[in-house]
Order: structure tokens, then sequence, then C-alpha cells
């Protein structure tokens, strides 16, 4: 039995049964997810209830362009969740400190370069994808005020990710709780009470996420028994910038190339058009909250295995490992039964149109076996990154998306073009993911079995 106060407390990893110490760091940072992941699905819910289905289409085509913008942050988030996981387990306050205080100061350089380029690229970008006219405007407005905006956004992913490195993911969990709430108080508010449409529900995420940045902002400064912040540790020393770098830059390139193969998927979902855009977002906004327990297990096992491997436990940390696939998979199945059953009536929370609905259950059908599998992938790399292994993930992602995703998407397509279906069958979207999916788990598992990932540990190379 899990004790509730250790529960909500932070967590040195490196003692205790792992199971109980991966599902106390869990719980907090799942609540946390789901509380994140909500951002995006209340901005798709309030949009497609009193602004209509194309709108929420709109939201739904401008994900991949959001993604693609922000995945420079991705590297610094990465590399610093890594480093402070492994210099926290070793007890190295010096180090601790200077990596903190780089990953601050990079955040602020990556969050200007975004602001400054992305006015400029968005409305190109929704062109090359095949944004349907009927839209496009609406997506780069949505875009340009989320992108104005990022500094909330990136600091908020980068500052709870430093505090979960340090095992407190109860802190995050709470100022996002309450910006989350905020965020749906304001989307309605903008939405229905002032009639903005689209960029209503964009400038009341950007809000939210910057008020949820300043209040880890203000925990972290607080927690000087654990590091020092101050302005010594902001400077970018270039021993802890390419460290950060090294680790990160590879989960940075994972991103590109998976925003990128979304991008290329969404052009070939824009050709069939609003109403399968339309159902693309509904199941991911689903989708969404099917994989945050994934998610989330495999920032747990990063934290879990960065900790042991900086506290030279290599034993623990295999052993960690096969209680967190056990897990991960144990959930998985339940959230599976639970979609296959209740799917329909949460797909009728984004849309009253019910040709939609039924389109997007048969679509969710399709994905929903992909999720016991996508555990699997997510817990075995979040174990490599944790180990400092952020290479191989890399490569895995390339050949699970690149090489396998987007092929199928287009082949299957091709080969289910017909009179009523011109552009080929819908169902290749979603086939084409769970057959990813599928063969993505069993590449990983290979790779982890391997075991190159033993030899990557930042501080053996320190």
């Amino acid at each position: 039995m899990v004790n509730l106060a250790q529960l909500f407390s932070p967590k040195d990893m490196t003692v205790g049964t792992p199971w109980k110490r991966i599902v106390e760091f869990s719980i907090p940072m799942l609540i946390g997810n789901v509380a994140q992941q909500l951002y995006n699905t209340v901005d798709s819910i309030v949009i497609g209830k009193y602004v209509g289905d194309n709108a929420l289409a709109a939201v739904g085509s401008a994900m991949p362009v959001l993604h693609l913008l922000l995945v420079l942050f991705v590297a610094v988030a990465t590399g610093a969740s890594i480093m402070v996981s492994q210099y926290f387990g070793a007890k190295d306050r010096e180090k601790l400190s200077r990596s903190i205080g780089v990953c601050i100061t990079l955040t602020a350089i990556v969050s200007t370069i975004i602001m400054i380029i992305s006015p400029f690229v968005i409305r190109p970008m929704l062109v090359m994808i095949n944004t349907p006219e009927s839209i496009i405007d609406w997506c780069e407005d949505y875009l340009l005020i989320l992108m104005i905006g990022n500094w909330g956004f990136s600091y908020f992913n980068i500052l709870s990710g430093i505090l979960r490195g340090l095992g407190d993911s109860l802190s995050a969990l709470l100022y996002l709780l309450f910006a989350t709430t905020l965020n749906i108080f304001l989307d309605i508010w903008f939405v229905a009470g002032f009639n903005w449409g689209v960029p209503g529900v964009a400038l009341a995420t950007a809000i939210s996420q910057m008020i949820s940045a300043v209040f880890c902002a203000i925990k972290l400064k607080r927690m000087d028994d654990i590091f020092d912040l101050n302005i010594s540790m902001l400077k970018p020393i270039r021993e802890y910038v390419v460290q950060l770098l090294k680790l990160g830059l590879p989960s940075g390139l994972t991103q590109v190339i998976f925003s990128l193969a979304m991008i290329v998927v969404q052009s070939l979902t824009n050709t069939f058009g609003e109403m399968i855009i339309a159902c693309n977002v509904i199941v991911m906004r689903v989708d969404g909250f099917a994989m945050m327990p994934n998610f989330t297990f495999g920032m747990a096992m990063t934290t879990y295995a960065g900790q042991n491997v900086g506290a030279k436990k290599l034993d623990r940390v295999e052993e960690g490992t096969r209680h967190g696939i056990a897990i991960a998979v144990g959930v998985s199945t339940v959230i599976t039964i639970i979609i296959l059953i209740f799917g329909r009536y949460l797909m009728n929370i984004f849309t009253d149109t019910s040709e939609l609905v039924d389109l997007s259950m048969r679509m969710m059908r399709i994905l929903a076996i992909g999720y016991v599998a996508m555990a699997i992938t997510q817990v075995l790399s979040g174990v490599m990154r944790g180990a400092g292994d952020t290479v191989t993930p890399m490569w895995l992602s390339l050949i699970t998306t690149i090489f396998l995703r987007v092929p199928t998407a287009y082949g299957l397509a091709y080969l289910t073009r017909s009179p009523q279906y011109p552009n080929g069958r819908p169902e290749s979207l979603f086939v084409s993911l769970l057959i990813a999916w599928v063969l993505g788990a069993a590449i990983t598992f290979f790779f982890y079995k391997k075991g190159d990932w033993r030899n990557k540990a930042l501080l053996q190379n320190a």
C-alpha cells in the first residue's frame, strides 16, 4: 500500500522498493500531465461547441506546425532533466546548481529565437501542408498568439522538468492544476463571452501557461537547501552548455523528425477534407489522454534511471525497468478497454455532429491496442535517456516515423483509392500509426536488451 504522505513529497529514487518509488513519483506527475493535456483539449471542446467543426479543424491543423516551432526547446528540456537527475543522485551541489542555471539561460535564448522567427514562417508552412482556405486564417492566428507567448510554455516545461529531476512531482502538479482551471475559465470567457473565437483560446492558453511558469520559478528559488540559484549560476559556462546540448540535441532532433512526419501526414490528412481533419483532431485529443500514462511512466523512468545511474546502481535500474514495464502495460490495458467501451461518449464531448462522432470512434478502435505497445516503448526509451543514451531513442524515432509511419500512410492511401475515396481511405492514417507503434516497441526492446545504454552515463564521462 502506497503511503499518501510519501506520495506527495520529493523522492530519492535510489532507495526503497523500485515499483513503489516509481508509482509514488508517477501519480502526481500523471495528474499533472492530464492537466497539461487539458490545455489543448479544452481549446478544442470550447471551439467545437461554440464556433463549429471547421474551427475545430483549424486548431487541429495548427498542431503539427506548433510542435515543429517548439522543438528547439525540447533539446534544452531533455538535457536538463537528465543532468539534474544524475547530479541530484550523485549529491553534487555545485554541478547541480550550474546545470539548473544553464538550463534557465538557454531557455531564454531559445524562447526569444522562436518568438522572432515564427511570424515569418507560420503562413508559408500552413500553405505547404495544404491547409484548406476555409480555416487557414484561424490556424495562423492561433499559432501567432501561442508563439509570441511561448515564454510561458517553455519555462513551465523546463522548470517543472527540473523539479521532477529533483524528485518533486507535486509542486509542478499544484501549479499546473491552478493554471488549467484558469485556462478553462478564460477559454469560456474569451470565446463565449467576448466572441473572440480561435484567437481567444490561444490567448487563454498563453496567459495560463505564463502563470504556471512563474509559480515554478518561485518554488525553485526557495529550494536553496538543495542547490544555489543566483546570478553567477546563470552564466552559460561552456562545459555545461556542451553537456546539455550533447544530451538534449538527440531528443530535439527526435522531435524535429516527429514534427516533420506529423506535417507530412497532416498534408495527407488535409486532402481528405474538413470532416476528416476534424475527426483527426478528436481522435488525437482522446489519444492524448490515452497516451498520457505511457508518457508519464517514460518520464518517471528517465528520472528513476538518472538518479540511480548517478548513484552507480545499475542493477537497481534494471529491476526498476521490469517493474515499470509491468505497471505501464497494466495501466494501458485498462485504458484500452475503457476506450473501446466508452469511446463514443468521449467523442461526443467535442461535437454534436453524429456523423463525426461515428467516424472518430471507428478510427479510435483501430488505434486502441497500440497503446499497450507504446507503454513498452516509452518505459524503455525513458530508461535509456535517463542513463544518458539519448541517441538510440532518436534513431528509433527516425525509423518508426520516417521509414514506417509516413510511407505506410501514403502507401495505404494510394492502394485504397476508389471513386468513393479518390485520395484513398482515411483509415490509412490510423492503420499506419498502429503499425509504427507495434514495430517500434519491438525494435526498442531489442536495443534495450542489447545494452549499450549502460555505458552512456554522464558521470562516467565527466
